[in-house]
Parts: C-alpha cells; structure tokens; sequence
C-alpha cells in the first residue's frame, strides 16, 4: 500500500475510532430518511431476487439459464435469432421421439405414438421459447435496468454519504482546532450527499410505481 493510501486507511480509521469514543454526538440522520432508506433496501432487495428467481423459473437448468441472461431480445424480435440460443428440454425429449418414430414407422402403434407425442413436444418447445423472449423482454429486463441504474446510484450515493457523515463528525469534534470554513464546508457536503442520497431512493420507489405495469403485461 503507499504512503497516501496509507494515510487515508488510517483518516478513515480514526474517524470511526472518534466517532465511538467521547466527544460531540455523532451526527443522526432524521427518521424519514430512515424510514426511505429502509423502503428502498427492501424494493433493492425484491428486484434483485425476483430477477434471480424468475431466470430459475424460466431455465432451471443452470448452464441454460447462464445463456437466457445472454439472450438479445431485440435481435430475437426482429427475426435475426431463431432460439433463445439453448435448447429446451420438451424440444430435447420431442426430438427424441420423431427421430425413433421415424426409424419405426408410423404403420407401427409406437412408431405413431411416438411421432405425434414428439411433434407435440417441439411445439411444446416453441411456445416456451417464446414465453423465454416475452418474459425477459418484458419483465426480466426492465428490472435489471433497475439495478444496474437505479440500485447503483443509491449504493454509490449511501456511501459517499457515510464517508461525509463521518468526515463531518471527525471535524465538529475538533471544532475550534481547525479553520471554521474546513467545518462549514464539510458540512455542506454532507447535506449535498444527503440530498442526493435521497432523491436517487426517491427515483427508485417511483420507478417501482410504474413497473408495476410489468406485472399486468397482456392483460386484457
């Protein structure tokens, strides 16, 4: 480690160690931010595991679901992808049955059973291939947008925020020791991340709002 990152391990360090130890109170944040932070943790959370549940739903099998996450949604609505890009097992088993039924011949009960089972299942395959595309484009995406924008910037803003709150604490407690402007303008940045902090969960919840259409996709 160098010698500046060094020395802001240990700024870092005594700030916590100040904020623990004697000294003005450490600086609160006031219960409505509180109570946004916590309805925000729990929409990060729900999108994050919904998007995880629905892909296992859609493709348990684990290899195939690493290429659902892949799929181009848009390539596969302009006609460009002919499959999501893994086989699905009704196709699997239906190509199974054609293909032995086939070498039976359908003049025979099983070659026949078999034949029209199997065509049944790739078009079983199909639809599923379908409801693949549906549901990633439609549900599936829209969320990850979410959380690759939305989540993000609150991760990003909730700790700049907590690095200034503590920054702000370790100067009120030296308040008189250093310039009054180093305080001021400490605290000026903490009520900036604040700011900032809440208007990205605010954005969040909002957003939540109307993804809720998502769920009412083809509704009547």
């Amino acid at each position: 480690m160098s010698v500046a990152g060094f020395k802001k391990q240990f700024y870092k360090a005594s700030q916590l160690v100040s904020e623990k130890v004697g000294g003005a109170e450490g600086t609160k944040l006031d219960e409505d931010f509180k109570d946004l932070e916590k309805k925000a943790d729990i929409t990060s959370r729900a999108v994050l595991d919904v998007i995880t549940k629905t892909s296992e739903y859609l493709q348990p099998n684990p290899t195939a679901r690493a290429k659902l996450t892949m799929l181009n949604t848009v390539s596969k609505i302009r006609g460009q992808v002919n499959s999501p890009g893994y086989p699905q097992s009704e196709g699997l088993l239906g190509e199974s049955m054609v293909k032995f039924g086939r070498e039976m011949g359908d003049d025979t009960n099983f070659g026949g059973a078999l034949l029209d089972v199997g065509e049944s299942m790739k078009r079983l395959a199909e639809v599923k291939d379908s409801l693949d595309i549906d549901v990633k484009q439609n549900f599936i995406d829209p969320l990850q947008a979410i959380a690759d924008k939305d989540i993000k910037d609150i991760q990003h803003h909730l700790k700049k925020l907590e690095g200034r709150r503590l920054d702000l604490d370790y100067k009120k407690k030296r308040q008189g020791k250093i310039p009054d402007e180093e305080f001021r303008q400490a605290l000026e940045k903490f009520h900036e991340s604040k700011e900032l902090a809440e208007v990205s969960m605010h954005n969040l919840l909002e957003t939540d709002v109307s993804g809720s259409a998502l769920f009412n996709h083809g509704s009547p």
